[in-house]
């Protein structure tokens, strides 16, 4: 089994149509959200996912469904669902191991938001898989906060749904204990990166990467020959090209009913990889999401201009 690649970016990013851009290189094979690194154990992540509002299981039932069964339709992923809750006293790295080893010896990829959203699954993740890569995917904070707001008015569904606690979390910031809440997902934006680069700092050099997205899908071929290169996989021209095809992923569209999530795609419709991703965006003016005019947060800009944004 080839070692992991983990990406590292927040939610409501261009992140899913990444993951599964190099999925489509010949040597990797990229996997939806599984959220695994949430819990130590298969067991407990079983409970974990019962109490979410959002569909956290989907990911990992279409993964074992696809890989073990041979196909994403209810007959299959009724069977991966019983897969599952055999290997309840697995760990989770274990399972991951499990999916690993299906797709070896390409290279897998994934990239759970709620990696990010604790310190705590990134380190379970580098403990049980101490060789893993790990790529960190920036993009720049007024698309980012864009994205947020865009998601809130999305439903995935014929009927309209309340919008996820985790996502509500994304837009909303408080100054203070007390203060009521304002959509402000700039903040968001500092915290799930600075966290990032925290982790990072206990990760070895070599092991990591930091990449903007909007660089990746403008100059594929440059940033994802330097990507292969650290990866020690491909770089050749085909190699390249399947990359631009994401849309193939066998988790691009949505699921069958009982489990059609796993990635932001329906977040996104239209093409996989819009334009507007990779428009040219300013730090400076007002932002589209504050009645007041403000624009960012001193730290955002700073932050920011670390990543190469202007």
């Amino acid at each position: 089994m080839a070692e992991p690649l983990f990406v590292l970016a927040p939610p409501c990013t261009f992140s899913w149509a990444v993951c599964a851009m190099l999925g489509q290189h010949p040597d990797l094979y990229a996997l939806p959200e599984l959220h695994l690194f949430t819990t130590e154990t298969l067991a407990e992540w079983l409970a974990v996912c019962e109490r979410q509002s959002f569909e956290m299981d989907h990911g990992l039932v279409r993964a074992v469904a696809e890989l073990y069964y041979g196909g994403q339709d209810e007959p299959e992923v009724a069977r991966a669902r019983g897969w599952l809750r055999r290997r309840a006293h697995l760990t989770t790295g274990l399972l991951f191991e499990l999916l690993a080893g299906r797709v070896a010896p390409r290279i897998a990829v994934e990239k759970s938001p709620s990696l990010v959203a604790h310190p705590d699954p990134m380190r379970r993740a580098l403990r049980m898989f101490p060789g893993a890569r790990f790529l960190h995917l920036v993009s720049h904070p007024r698309t980012y906060g864009d994205m947020v707001l865009e998601a809130l008015a999305v439903s995935p569904g014929d009927q309209p749904l309340p919008p996820s606690d985790w996502l509500v979390r994304l837009a909303e910031h408080r100054p203070s204990e007390d203060a009521d809440a304002t959509v402000d997902p700039q903040f968001s934006w500092l915290s799930l990166h600075a966290g990032i680069l925290a982790f990072l700092a206990e990760v070895p050099k070599e092991q990591q990467r930091t990449v903007a997205g909007e660089q990746l899908l403008t100059d594929l071929d440059a940033v994802g020959g330097e990507l292969a290169a650290w990866l020690g996989v491909r770089a050749d021209a085909a190699a390249l090209a399947g990359m631009r095809h994401p849309e193939k992923s066998p988790y691009a569209p949505l699921g069958p009913p009982s489990a059609p999530f796993g990635s932001d795609a329906f977040l996104h419709p239209g093409p996989m990889i819009p334009e507007s991703w990779s428009a040219p965006r300013t730090l400076d003016g007002p932002l589209s999401w504050r009645a007041d005019g403000g624009g960012f947060n001193p730290e955002v800009t700073t932050l920011a201009h670390e990543f190469g944004y202007r």
